[in-house]
């Protein structure tokens, strides 16, 4: 139930990356139009556009790449066969994300609440517009290994219980 919950969140996340990518050919092409063209006058307020931007881009697809176990996971020894090695190996990478999703939720907060009390240059946006990114996608790094976390040991378990 929870699991089919997660993957539907993060299959609209991946839409929202699409429409995020999208949005953020605009700001780029007029960049590249303003500069090399000429054709239209150069907005600075473009940049900081496409910054914006970019920064929800990436904590967005850090997230996915969380729920999909394509991120932060170096393998530096070969994949294991036997169910409690599977589940050492899989839970110390849980357990490190979920050790800076914690981390970053954390002291995410401070930082979003810094900068809340800024104003970006050209657009005078607020600059918790981009600082909340931080504390949302360590939040949700920390529920989604936990879940990833969880599965694996269920699996360990029943694994361990079938052979009982």
């Amino acid at each position: 139930m929870l699991g089919k919950l997660l993957d539907q969140f993060c299959f609209g996340l991946r839409i929202l990356l699409g429409v995020l990518m999208g949005a953020l050919f605009i700001p780029v092409a007029m960049q590249v139009l303003s500069r090399y063209t000429g054709i239209i006058p150069s907005f600075l307020w473009t940049e900081e556009l496409a910054t914006f931007l970019f920064i929800w881009i990436v904590m967005i697809g850090s997230i996915v790449a969380v729920w999909d176990g394509t991120h932060f996971d170096v393998r530096i020894t070969r994949d294991f066969k036997s169910p409690l090695s599977v589940l050492m190996q899989n839970g110390v990478v849980h357990l490190a994300i979920m050790i800076f999703g914690a981390l970053f939720l954390f002291y995410g907060i401070e930082y979003a609440e810094f900068g809340g009390k800024q104003r970006s240059v050209m657009m005078r946006a607020n600059l918790m517009i981009t600082h909340i990114s931080v504390p949302i996608a360590g939040g949700l790094w920390l529920l989604l290994s936990g879940y990833r976390l969880s599965q694996e040991i269920s699996v360990f378990l029943g694994h361990k219980n079938a052979n009982a």
